[in-house]
């Protein structure tokens, strides 16, 4: 089985992650793709037209290519895009007449959906990967509209596969869902270890403009969810005027901009103009840079179904004190790579960073296990397990939930 129609309605994997609707999906379809491209399938990427002026068709290299589908103004806002999902399906399966394939791989609930419905008017195994899940979101007050609860609940009913990237996403799928755990495969995301590998710290602070002092990092979206705020409480409560705290992202999302505003007036409260930076969202081969500079990275998101930036951050060495939810669960290994917070108390993040920050033994060691702990996750072991996964449900009878 080597043609894939992969749908990705609402988010383009040639989009730079950091701000607006991209973020560690984005990185998900590109690097996916191009490792499939790159042993030998050939993957077609279905987005929303987003823009006037993007070409129909963009040739990324040879296997990977990105289709822009007519579906609704292309200024739609993320909220309007579950009225528009019967017409991206029309558009992809009017492609697929011309240009047919062997497995449907649907990204996010609303392409979940579409892919959904071409699984049973083609006849085509789906495989569906949701990224995040609505009911694990709203466990932590990100409340989601029920048209998304229910149409997840319908496509984990009927995809033939489900990915995970983590055993505590299995877990989720089962409890919250009620997903098929024989039809649920763990597939963790990789790292691109050309881009994101231990470095000089000395050199990326210098390229970074930054002295010797502690350097915290928070990398990700201004949304609540991804808690920036945390990170800023966490370096009030280290009462150091030398320490750092570099915020690489963008606004994101319905409140975005509003979280933006409260975390510059959080700054300012605290007194800490002078020892934040606040970058716009970076290309992403150059974050390695920021992760090299930095003595720890923090990850104090309420939810996190992988968490691309742990694996990106241990990758290059850096110490992670993440939140202890989802897949940070199995990215930072408490107390040999990172620690895991349990609580969301600023208080608890910052003694953390102090132990590391305290110790250049501990620092060392953490920085040493973190980048071996990595080496594990590269996106060619992930395309080489996808292609398995496509070439056994080729031989299946297709899951039927009419």
């Amino acid at each position: 089985m080597s043609r894939v129609a992969v749908l990705s309605l609402h988010t383009s994997p040639l989009v730079q992650p950091g701000g607006g609707d991209a973020g560690g999906m984005n990185v998900y379809v590109r690097e996916l793709v191009s490792s499939l491209a790159q042993a030998g399938a050939d993957a077609t990427v279905y987005v929303r037209r987003w823009a006037e002026a993007l070409p129909e068709v963009i040739e990324v290299e040879p296997g990977f290519r990105v289709v822009h589908v007519e579906a609704g103004p292309p200024n739609l806002g993320k909220e309007d895009l579950p009225w528009i999902v019967d017409e991206f399906a029309d558009q992809v399966r009017s492609y697929l007449a011309n240009d047919p394939v062997d497995v449907i791989h649907a990204n996010y609930w609303l392409s979940g959906v579409a892919g959904h419905r071409l699984k049973h008017e083609l006849e085509l195994p789906l495989v569906a990967t949701f990224h995040t899940l609505a009911r694990v979101k709203a466990e932590t007050g990100d409340s989601e509209p029920q048209l998304r609860i229910d149409a997840e609940a319908q496509v984990v009913r009927c995809a033939d596969v489900i990915t995970a990237n983590s055993v505590t996403e299995l877990h989720q799928l089962v409890s919250h869902y009620r997903a098929d755990p024989d039809r649920v495969e763990i597939v963790p995301p990789g790292v691109n270890h050309a881009f994101f590998s231990a470095g000089s710290q000395r050199g990326a602070r210098q390229a970074l403009g930054l002295g010797d002092g502690p350097v915290l990092l928070f990398v990700g979206r201004i949304q609540p969810l991804k808690g920036a705020d945390v990170a800023v409480e966490a370096l009030a409560q280290l009462s150091n005027p030398e320490a750092r705290l570099l915020i690489v992202g963008g606004s994101s999302g319905t409140h975005g901009d509003s979280e933006v505003r409260r975390l510059e007036k959080l700054i300012a409260n605290h007194g800490l103009v002078e020892q934040v930076q606040v970058f716009e969202p970076q290309p992403h081969h150059l974050l390695s840079t920021y992760y090299r500079a930095a003595d720890v990275c923090l990850v104090p998101s309420r939810s996190e179904s992988f968490g691309l930036v742990a694996l990106e951050a241990a990758a290059c060495g850096t110490a992670v004190v993440a939140a202890d939810v989802g897949g940070l669960r199995t990215l930072v290994e408490h107390g040999r790579t990172g620690f895991r917070i349990a609580s969301r108390d600023p208080a608890e993040f910052a003694q953390a960073v102090q132990m590391i920050l305290g110790s250049p033994s501990l620092a060392t060691e953490l920085s040493r296990q973190a980048a071996t702990a990595a080496r594990a996750y590269t996106w060619s072991t992930m395309a080489g397990r996808l292609r398995r996964v496509y070439n056994d449900i080729g031989a299946r009878v297709l899951v039927d939930c009419s």
